[in-house]
């Protein structure tokens, strides 16, 4: 048995789209401080503020590009040791060399999950993870 394929309704869609001028993330981290020295320092992102509560760091909030992410101190609510990015990865998209990139991120110290490499939807990528485990890809469209 073969079924047709149907294409999306799309009347309702242009009256109602999404336009988004970025994408916020808020990751949650075992040592705030530890992921912020890493996204600045191995990444190059921009350290936009940090917040304290009773003297100790509990958030941050970083940003490359248009691209911000914000880093939660994890209260071990949930047990220290869980998988934190299970099955979710983050893609950012640039216009910088990504061989350059991963050369900067390994002189750092810290291993590339995948070297760069051209993939087959037209853009050189590498994927790397953070301290706590989230899955990063780095790209560039191979067509600039």
């Amino acid at each position: 048995m073969t079924t047709e394929a149907t294409a999306p309704d799309t009347s309702a869609a242009a009256v109602d789209a999404l336009d988004t001028r970025s994408v916020l993330i808020s990751l949650t981290a075992k040592d705030v401080l530890q992921s912020v020295a890493w996204y600045r320092d191995v990444l190059g992102f921009t350290v936009d503020n940090m917040r304290e509560r009773d003297g100790k760091p509990v958030a941050a909030t970083l940003r490359s590009g248009t691209a911000k992410i914000f880093l939660n101190q994890d209260d071990g609510g949930r047990g220290w040791e869980r998988t934190k990015g299970e099955g979710f990865s983050i893609t950012f998209d640039t216009a910088q060399d990504v061989d350059a990139i991963a050369a900067r991120i390994k002189s750092k110290g810290w291993a590339l999950a995948k070297e760069p490499a051209d993939m087959p939807w037209g853009v050189r990528m590498l994927r790397v993870e953070d301290p706590d485990g989230y899955r990063l890809g780095i790209w560039r469209p191979l067509s600039t």
